[in-house]
Parts: structure tokens; sequence; C-alpha cells
């Protein structure tokens, strides 16, 4: 099953509403589509997010590594040996994680076809069915509140509430928020790298009365001692989110002791072979992890939540970026019944077309 051709387009949605971090303002997702045809007549799609304030990648910048690098590295072959393919690719360019997770799960989804089956069945085939939390943009107090009892009643009952900046202003988001959906609701943080070390500390000692489930990168990604200094001193689950990118980093992390969750998400670690790596290393410290996405279409989506359905070890989903769109141009993939996803019956992603 020789790769005969790998092509790209654009694939574009608006979201429901604007999604706002302490990073970004999203208003509609515009990806890169790829496409390895095989010389069998097989077709493996993948999906890049451009997500430039996180893992540096932009659309044009995804295009040229594919069509320029990945495409000439791996032109030719053989799909089946995977570790020849992968160590190809990650040779022919640094970086550009994007790119190389697009082209990944093109190749996932293409010896699922080859196999017929699905892929989370090919990966470890751990479970069939999935639940995500569902993100709460940071934005005014009233607007958080609003938002977060509308996705309780449509049936979530684990919410990511976006945080970061003014954390004086960020414990009176969190406090209402509590006070309005109740204790049964679980709720998780997200700084995107908001706070400094100390001020995390301190800001996070102080949510601890609202029953927090976990806080995700409170310090900026670069500042790992920062992040081990935080994750001594707080009670509360510290997970690393922008701070892993590679199973280099993955090590840096367990090692240290920087954290007691990892969140991967296929845009930084560059496909689902370097997750496979990450959540081993992961299990083998004793250290569950989440998956996680960027603002994405269904495409990559899916593969992620193959991948998180896998193996035991994933424990957190924050899978709800397809469920975010208000327009979904891709048919087949995964399902939400609110936070519940299921799987298509098809092989490999199960993906059966794309408008």
């Amino acid at each position: 099953m020789k790769i005969k051709d790998i092509r790209v387009s654009r694939i574009k949605a608006p979201l429901k509403k604007p999604f706002r971090t302490a990073l970004r303002e999203v208003n509609s997702v515009e990806d890169v589509l790829v496409e390895i045809e095989t010389d069998d007549g097989l077709v493996g799609l993948g999906e890049a997010a451009p997500t430039a304030v996180i893992t540096g990648d932009i659309l044009g910048s995804i295009e040229d590594a594919i069509l320029n690098y990945i495409r000439p590295a791996i032109l030719g072959m053989d799909v089946l040996d995977t570790d020849r393919v992968f160590l190809a690719m990650d040779k022919c360019i640094l970086h550009n994680s994007s790119a190389k997770a697009a082209v990944d799960m093109a190749v996932y989804d293409l010896l699922g076809k080859y196999y017929r089956v699905p892929l989370y069945k090919l990966l470890g085939g751990y479970t069939d069915r999935i639940k995500t939390d569902i993100t709460i943009s940071i934005n005014e107090i009233d607007e958080m509140v609003e938002d977060s009892v509308r996705a309780v009643r449509d049936g979530f009952d684990t919410l990511k509430t976006k945080v970061g900046g003014d954390y004086k202003k960020d414990i009176e988001r969190v406090k209402a928020i509590r006070e309005a959906v109740g204790p049964g609701v679980k709720i998780r943080l997200d700084a995107n790298q908001g706070w400094r070390p100390k001020d995390a500390v301190r800001v996070i000692n102080a949510l601890e009365r609202y029953d927090i489930e976990l806080i995700e990168q409170p310090v900026p990604a670069w500042d790992i001692d920062g992040l081990a200094d935080v994750t001594r001193a707080v009670s509360v689950p510290v997970m690393a989110d922008e701070a892993l990118f590679s199973p280099n980093d993955a090590l840096r992390l367990i090692s240290m002791r920087a954290c007691d969750i990892l969140n991967i998400k296929l845009m930084k670690a560059g496909g689902i072979h370097n997750a496979l790596k990450i959540n081993y290393m992961a299990e083998a410290a004793g250290i569950e992890c989440m998956v996680g996405s960027m603002m994405e279409c269904k495409v990559s989506v899916t593969a992620a939540a193959h991948f998180a359905a896998s193996t035991h070890n994933v424990t957190r989903l924050d899978l709800d970026a397809a469920y975010l769109l208000a327009d979904d141009p891709v048919a087949g993939g995964i399902s939400y019944d609110g936070p519940d996803i299921s799987f298509a019956e098809g092989p490999g992603l199960g993906i059966t077309g794309i408008r």
C-alpha cells in the first residue's frame, strides 16, 4: 500500500459563538485538510489546525511543510511501514507539529481502512463510548454564568472554564459559576498560561473552596520550574498543556514532577504516533492523561477521539471543538449526544464525506 499522492485543501466552519481565552479570540475555523492516496485506491484523511499563539503554525506554513517537505520525504513509501514513514516525516523538517499531525492522522486512517476496523480498535480498543467536557469562554461574569447554566441544561456535567489574567476577577467568575450550577457539576479551570507562579498559587488556593477538579497550564509554557513550584504548593491537581508538545517534553515534565496530569493534543504532539509514546510514559509514571483539541473541525477531533478511546490511561476528554461549530462540513466520524461521543461503524476514522 504505497503512497501515490498527498493533496491539501482547506476546510472551514463558523462557530456558534466566539471562543475566547487568555490568549486569543476565534469566530470561525479554517484548517488544512490532507488527503493521502495509495496505489491501491484508498484515501486517508487528516486535518491541521493553525494555532499561531500556541504551536506557531499558520495556514501557509502548514501547507508548505506538507507539500514541499513531508510529501517528497514519504511519497512512494509503504503505509504499512509506519515506523519508517513517521521517522522520515519527523526528520525532513523540524517542529511543524500541526502539519505532521495531519499527515499522521491520514496514515492511521489508511491503516484502519486497510485492516477494515475502526481506528480505536486498531490502537487498543479500550472503549467505544467516551464523554467530553464543554468549554466556557472567558467573558464577563454574567455571560459565563449564562453559558455554564445552558451547558448543564444540555446535559454536560463537566465545565472547562477559561480564566487567566486578572486573577481577582477570575475568583469572582468561578464563585459565580459554582453558585449557579451547584455542587454536582465538575469545574476544570484553564488559565492558558495567564498567571505568574506566585499569583497562581494565591489564586488556586483561593479557588479551592469552590471544588475545582483541576487547573490547566497556570503559568507560561516555558516556565517548567514555575509549573513544578505551583504543583508542589497547591492541593488542586495541576495539568500541563502548552508545556507539553513532544515525548521529550513529557519526559522532562514527568522527571521533574512538574504536574499531576498531562494534556495530549495531536496538534502539539505531531500526531497519534507521538501521542501514544507520551501516554505510555505517563502510564508508567502513574500519571493520567487528558486528550484535548484546538479549535478544529471534525476530522482531527475524530482522530483525537479514536486515540482517546483506545487506552484506559486517558481519563479526561476535552473534545468539544466540533460540537461548538455552527455548521459541520464533515459527514461521518464521531457523533455528539450532548457530552457523549460515539463512533461511526466504518473503518479508520469513519468519515464518509466533506462538503
